[in-house]
This record gives structure tokens, C-alpha cells and sequence, in this order.
């Protein structure tokens, strides 16, 4: 297994960092939070995923941008081959909901705030978070491509599709679209058609949410919650390689058609640099196949 993946024309690590964790509410303090962006630069990530919409609701947008720029600011090792990846398109609500705005007006607005933010002479990959119900999406497409003419943008994505809007988002966009960002995980396998098209047409799959279905034990096994009865499997095969399920479940990712890229989220430095030890995890046929029938029965 490669320990590198393409987006578009750039090269990253095969297992990114998630920043949602570290940027919404219940997230950890300032401290540890660009400790574990670190911990996980240390382990080899080079791709940083956030959005405009990552804050603790009554906060500012952009909060998790910042986060991401302190912490490559502050970071003592090389950045220059780390790509961050942001979404523009969704906001808060005082209550802690989530809303969505497709407006081209909006969305170049957002994305040239987040470009401020994060700094450098363009965002590396802009997806827009979710299509808007209110807008054609199209519309919202056109606003992308502007972005990228203009330079805002370098590379493309978008999220939270299904195949008929990635084949619309490759028709406006061309080949600067460069990946799909879906929620697909050992539990949450509806994406399947989604990520067979992205294999199909050469963009990148990135899975949010990847360790659906699988418990959140403890790294070094003092305090293991129980396992979850319909995946067993994972921590079968975990017990027997000596690691966790998590970075099993990250290794089965990887294994799946085409370019799959998972971005699973972090909140302590140990749990940043396991994840990104999966791209280094090299899983048998006979894994494989168990792995398989236990998440197609989940």
C-alpha cells in the first residue's frame, strides 16, 4: 500500500487530519489542539481538512481556519508540502445547527475570508461544504470556477453529493475538480455508488466520519469500551496485529476502489499520529474478505 495519494496534480499523505474536533464545541484547549495538528505533521499527514463553519456556535467563522494557521505558523518542522484543505457553504446557528448557503455572492465572499485566514497565495483545495437546496447548483459550481480563474482557489471539491452532482460539478468544472467529500465508514456504506464513480473518474474520495462503527477505545488498552457487536471483526483483526480497530478500519479505506483519501477528525495527539499510522498498515486478502463481509452486514 502507497503511503501517499494524489489530489489533483499533488501529492499528500494517504491519511489526513480532520479538524472538526478541534474547532467545535467540546473541543479541546488551544494548547492541545495545535499539539495535535503537530502530533500528526510529525506522523506524516500533509493534508489539514477544514472549513469556514468550524466554531463552537455563537463564534466567529473561520475559528478552525485560524486554528490550522497558528498551528503550521507555529510548527517546527518543513510545511511547504502540507495542503490545507477548506469548505465554504454552511454556517452556524446560536443553537448549534448547522444552515447552508449556495449563493455565488456568498461563496466567493466566504472563500476569499477563508484565503485571508489561512494565508499563502491561494487555498489549496476549496470544496463547497453542501448543495443548497435554494440554489441551482450549478450556480454555485459557476461561483467555484470564478474562484479558480481568478486564483483564489488552486484545486476543487465538493461534498455531501450524490453522482448526479459530482457528474454536474466535473462537467462546469473540469479537471481542477480534484475530489468528492462524502460520509462513508465501516457502518455508513451509502456512498458506495459515489465512490465507485470517483474511482471511475479519477477524483479523489475523501470519507468523513471514517471510524463510524467503530467503539473509540483507548490507545493503550487500560480502558477499551466494549466492542460494537456488529463489527467485531475490526477488533478481531486489531487484537491479532497488535494495534487498534481504528487504524484497521482506516487500512480497510484504503483498501477500497480507487483513490480513497480518509480524513478522520483527532482531539489528543496519540489518537492523530494512530490514524496516520494506517497508512502504513498493509492488511491480508483473508483480512480483507472478513473485514468486507463484517461491514456489509453493519
Amino acid at each position: 500500500m502507497t503511503r501517499f495519494r494524489m489530489l489533483g496534480d499533488v501529492r499528500v499523505g494517504a491519511v489526513g487530519l480532520g479538524t472538526m474536533p478541534l474547532s467545535i464545541e467540546g473541543r479541546p484547549g488551544g494548547a492541545r489542539a495545535v499539539a495535535t495538528v503537530h502530533a500528526a505533521l510529525d506522523a506524516g499527514v500533509t493534508l489539514l481538512d477544514t472549513a469556514d463553519s468550524y466554531h463552537p456556535p455563537g463564534g466567529e467563522p473561520g475559528e478552525g481556519e485560524l486554528l490550522v494557521s497558528r498551528a503550521l505558523a507555529s510548527y517546527g518542522g518543513r510545511t511547504d508540502g502540507v495542503l490545507v484543505a477548506t469548505k465554504g457553504g454552511r454556517g452556524r446557528t446560536a443553537r448549534g445547527g448547522w444552515t447552508v448557503d449556495g449563493r455565488p455572492g456568498h461563496l466567493r465572499r466566504a472563500a476569499e475570508a477563508s484565503a485571508r485566514r489561512l494565508g499563502g497565495d491561494a487555498i489549496g483545495l476549496y470544496q463547497l461544504h453542501k448543495p443548497d437546496p435554494a440554489v441551482p447548483y450549478a450556480e454555485s459550481l459557476g461561483a467555484v470556477r470564478e474562484l479558480l480563474d481568478a486564483g483564489t482557489v488552486r484545486l476543487a471539491g465538493v461534498s455531501n453529493v450524490d453522482a448526479e452532482q459530482i457528474l454536474l460539478a466535473r462537467e462546469v468544472l473540469g479537471d481542477r475538480l480534484v475530489s468528492v467529500q462524502n460520509r462513508y465508514s465501516p457502518a455508513v456504506r451509502a456512498g458506495e455508488a459515489e465512490l465507485r464513480l470517483c474511482a471511475d473518474l479519477g477524483l479523489a474520495f475523501l470519507p468523513w466520519s471514517p471510524l463510524g462503527g467503530i467503539s473509540r477505545s483507548s490507545l493503550d488498552g487500560t480502558s477499551a469500551l466494549e466492542e460494537d457487536p456488529e463489527f467485531g471483526a475490526f477488533h478481531r483483526v486489531a487484537r491479532a496485529r497488535g494495534t487498534s480497530p481504528q487504524r484497521v478500519a482506516l487500512a480497510w479505506l484504503l483498501s477500497r476502489p480507487g483513490n480513497v483519501l480518509p480524513i478522520p477528525g483527532a482531539s489528543r495527539p496519540e489518537t492523530a499520529r494512530d490514524s496516520a499510522a494506517a497508512a502504513g498498515l498493509v492488511l491480508t486478502e483473508e483480512e480483507l474478505a472478513e473485514l468486507a463481509g463484517e461491514a456489509v452486514r453493519g
